[in-house]
């Protein structure tokens, strides 16, 4: 069906699987407002587009970094593209840098990071968007959603920590919106700065940064990582992502096989530390996902509110 939505909006076969695949990994890990129902979005936005759309265009490129101008191309395919440059790039230089704009829906960093950490590297990625998240102290927004994050590979599975800065994230009140259901309280504030648990007046107004000032700062600094791989400091709401990646070879610095060892250790490590409440042992970011996945896989079902699955048929004629 995901594949199917897409090429309802003239995706080829090939960038229509690969989109698929980016949404159908969001239901597997239980991070239902990125799976099937962002597919709603996507043909929204897109629509039966024309089939001579504008491509990708690489305009600058080094032995170790390039940049990417999307020009309104679907930020699943451009996320995908810079990976496989980087990780090219890593391979024969020991760090590859991507960085790109124009580009609209980065989709999971994590997804990213699970491609770069399969090859043996360390991870680092940035996604700019626009604007909806009010900075602390503010009711206005000058931050995109902003997800930041890192990826280690281990001897064991890989460590990928993958955080959005904003309280909540923008799939998620789209969804409760087309699911006529409130938003948690204090995350979000209409277009008058009155905190609000209505999606669509969050959709107008703003959601609430994710960790005080310092989550602020964090916002701030993926906002300009994104001025810095071209896209505008204040783009629109919904367009003009400023996706970074970096991948880093460790053979750089120590012995691979070492520091994927010692990096699983660590990991144990960390999970047999003595919890506070027994009854909730520690895991590291990653292990959920990972695990939710595993058993999704293995019950061989995903659950999707009916009212997604009636619009999404509805999109695809």
């Amino acid at each position: 069906m995901l594949e199917a939505a897409m090429r309802s909006s003239r995706f080829t076969k090939q960038e229509s699987e690969l989109i698929a695949d980016h949404l159908l990994d969001c239901e597997l890990r239980g991070i239902t407002m990125g799976g099937v129902s962002r597919a709603i979005s996507v043909i929204e936005r897109y629509g039966k587009q024309s089939e001579n759309r504008t491509p990708m265009i690489i305009s600058r490129e080094t032995a170790f970094s390039a940049s990417i101008e999307g020009d309104e191309t679907i930020g699943y395919l451009v996320g995908h593209k810079a990976t496989e440059m980087a990780l090219e790039k890593a391979k024969e230089t020991g760090m590859g840098m991507v960085g790109a704009h124009g580009a609209i829906f980065s989709g999971m960093l994590s997804y990213y990071a699970e491609m770069v950490t399969a090859e043996g590297l360390v991870c680092f990625s940035t996604s700019s968007t626009g604007l909806m998240v009010a900075p602390e102290g503010g009711t206005e927004a000058r931050f995109g959603t902003n997800p930041i994050c890192m990826g280690f590979p281990s001897a064991g599975d890989p460590i990928i920590w993958d955080i959005g800065t904003s309280g909540m994230m923008l799939a998620d009140a789209v969804l409760a919106k087309k699911l006529n259901q409130p938003l948690p309280d204090g995350v979000a504030y209409d277009v008058e700065g009155a905190r609000t648990t209505d999606p669509a007046a969050a959709l107008e107004g703003a959601f609430r940064v994710w960790g005080g000032h310092k989550g602020s700062g964090l916002a701030l600094s993926v906002q300009l990582m994104g001025m810095m791989v071209g896209a505008n400091a204040m783009p629109d709401r919904y367009g003009d992502i400023g996706f970074f990646l970096m991948a880093i070879d460790p053979k750089l610095f120590s012995d691979p096989a070492i520091f994927y060892a010692e990096v699983e250790n660590y990991a144990e490590a960390i999970r047999r530390t003595r919890p506070e409440i027994a009854e909730r042992p520690l895991r590291l970011p990653f292990d959920r996902s990972r695990a939710h996945r595993k058993a999704t896989l293995e019950a061989g079902v995903i659950e999707v509110p009916e009212e997604v699955l009636t619009e999404l048929h509805r999109l695809i004629g």
